[in-house]
């Protein structure tokens, strides 16, 4: 008899949580310019690459709405299965990026999300998954 309402509070909860969900600390990473630099394209990105490096771990158990609202939308999102996805932020350019040649796979951060929408691993590399 409870149970719908349960269903539903949990529901509210889980909506409100979400929403609630702060940026991230992204240590000296010049977010202006990452923000600025959709798929790599201007080459801003990459400067802060040793930064990057150093703080990836940190963004380890946060979910993706704090990863939307730390580093804006994902230049690609890329469904495996049920259980788990991955945000791409492109720091070299892209195929998206007019008028570049495009001669090997750009270097990008790799996110990968649990079924539950938190970050489980964090690479930085030319690799897809």
């Amino acid at each position: 008899m409870y149970r719908p309402f349960g269903i539903l509070l949990c529901f509210v909860g889980s909506v409100l949580l979400l929403a609630c969900s702060s940026k991230l600390d992204t240590g000296n990473l010049n977010m202006e310019n990452w923000k600025s630099d959709r798929y790599g394209c201007e080459g801003l990105r990459i400067q802060d690459l040793e930064e990057l490096q150093r703080i990836k771990n940190t963004f380890l158990g946060a979910n993706n709405q704090a990863l939307i609202k730390t580093f804006g939308r994902p230049d690609r999102v890329e469904l495996v299965d049920k259980s788990q996805s991955f945000f791409f932020y492109f720091l070299e350019p892209s195929i998206q990026c007019d008028g570049v040649k495009i001669e090997k796979e750009p270097l990008r951060i790799l996110f990968r999300m649990n079924a539950i929408s938190k970050v489980s691993e964090v690479n930085i590399t030319t690799q897809n998954p």
